[in-house]
């Protein structure tokens, strides 16, 4: 018996010793991920326009060892990249999508740096820091021997695309045993977060063009219309439940006040906790603007634009990933990104810089509030999935803020893009090692989907809408 344990011990300790080894690795090739992601942030590509991003990180990994499968789920800019054979099989997702009108230099003042969009939501270093994590733990992999496969999904298009419910609904993540992301933010947490559900959709009315001083009898105004659903929704605020969210947006709303227009256009978002509190208000908005086309004598027509799913916890998978960011720790400030957070941090009105935020982890939590959305919620109805929050940002600063970008910019969002690499590599190298955490984690998720469950995606059977834009 003792000697069966001395073994055991023994390859325990090795399997450590190779960890330890793969994440001194990852340290060692900062500076290489760096100029990636930075190349990536300069580029600022807009969902399912990522050409340039999404074929640089299709090259990283290929030139690594992977596999990689072009034009996943029927978008041009999707791919997923494979390392190994059998089972199980982990995937890690990674972003690369840029928010439009957020152009910004890697500098403490706002600055605009010529540019169409911005990384303000950092996907920039998530991309990145997820393929240096697939990287890291293929070369785990290669030397271990033995079995098991790494997956990298280049998924495009989450700010209000929704890339990944494209790709669940293609069956892409149904053979995975566990789904891993990030996200970049001001603060390092692995705590078993919540996202909101989402439906969105561009509501297009259109009525009859007229002078409108001379003829203004002959018009039927699509604006009318426009403006007609929007005082019904602004009035259903009241009649819906306290945690649900409505924003919009009139994108078109004619072009000269002396033309009575005949097209309009309003861009709507719908969202709570609950995929159905989110279907039942988005039905009703529907019949709001049927009822404003009725009373204003136009015609309206919609069109989807995305829908995602609530996120799934999974307590046990986070536990893992906590445990690893607790060992590998925050981020710490050189003197002159203590400079420049320092600014940043006056820009925003905060009072004191809270660098503690950035070089600790926050405390464990088994439920979290949710703020936004995200397209990861459909994955995680699909395989059971954990993700982290790593302080790329300075501490206080909203995501979809110039702060944002300029920090994403600099060596504080690449030293926590490295951060969530590292503890991205040593949460599947865990699993790996672990196929009862495994098991564990795929008994929970089936609890918490409950016996009845069928996925079935808020977009319906619409097609990517590869011109998308926000």
């Amino acid at each position: 018996m003792k000697t069966c344990l001395s073994i055991l011990s023994f390859f325990f300790l090795l399997g450590l010793g190779a960890q330890e080894d793969v994440l001194k690795n990852l340290d060692s090739q900062s500076e290489k991920y760096e100029a990636i992601a930075l190349k990536i942030w300069d580029w600022a590509e807009m969902g399912y326009q990522e050409v340039q991003s999404s074929a640089l990180l299709q090259e990283t990994l290929s030139e690594a060892g992977f596999q990689i499968e072009k034009g996943v789920a029927g978008i041009p800019t999707a791919f997923v990249a494979e390392y190994g054979s059998g089972s199980p099989i982990i995937g890690i997702l990674g972003e690369y999508d840029a928010l439009p009108g957020l152009s910004q230099k890697a500098v403490p003042q706002k600055e605009g740096a010529g540019g169409v969009a911005g990384h303000a939501c950092g996907h920039h270093l998530f991309g990145t820091a997820s393929a240096a994590a697939a990287i890291a733990v293929k070369d785990w992999l290669k030397a271990r021997g033995g079995q098991g496969t790494i997956r990298f999904y280049g998924c495009p298009a989450e700010e209000g695309g929704s890339g990944k419910v494209y790709m669940t609904r293609a069956g892409l993540f149904d053979d995975l045993d566990v789904a891993l992301h990030w996200h970049p933010g001001d603060r390092n947490d692995a705590s078993a977060s919540a996202a909101l559900a989402n439906k969105s959709a561009k509501f297009r009315f259109r009525g009859i063009s007229a002078h409108a001083a001379g003829a203004p009898e002959k018009g039927r105004s699509a604006l009318d219309g426009v403006e007609a659903m929007n005082a019904m929704v602004n009035m259903m605020r009241e009649h819906i439940p306290e945690q649900a969210r409505i924003h919009y947006v009139i994108t078109d709303g004619g072009k000269a006040p002396n033309v009575v227009p005949d097209f309009a256009e309003v861009y709507y978002y719908a969202r709570h906790n609950s995929r159905d509190v989110v279907i039942d208000i988005f039905d009703r908005m529907v019949k709001a603007a049927e009822g404003a086309a009725l009373g204003t004598g136009t015609q309206m027509e919609y069109e989807m634009i995305g829908g995602t799913y609530e996120l799934l916890p999974n307590v046990r998978l986070q536990q893992i990933v906590h445990k690893n960011l607790e060992a590998i720790g925050g981020v710490t400030y050189s003197p002159e990104e203590m400079q420049f957070a320092t600014t940043i941090s006056e820009s925003l009105g905060e009072k004191n810089l809270q660098t503690e935020v950035a070089s600790g982890v926050q405390p464990f939590k088994t439920v979290g509030k949710a703020y936004g959305s995200t397209d990861v919620g459909d994955v995680s109805f699909r395989v059971p999935t954990a993700g982290i929050r790593i302080a790329t940002w300075v501490p206080g600063t909203p995501a979809h803020s110039w702060q944002a970008v300029a920090a994403g910019g600099t060596g504080i969002g690449t030293k926590g893009m490295m951060v969530a690499a590292k503890t991205l590599a040593s949460t599947a190298m865990d699993l790996f090692s672990n196929p009862k955490a495994i098991s564990e984690a795929k008994a929970e998720f089936l609890e918490r989907l409950g016996p009845d469950f069928k996925y079935v995606p808020l977009l319906g059977d619409r097609a990517p809408a590869l011109n998308y834009r926000e």
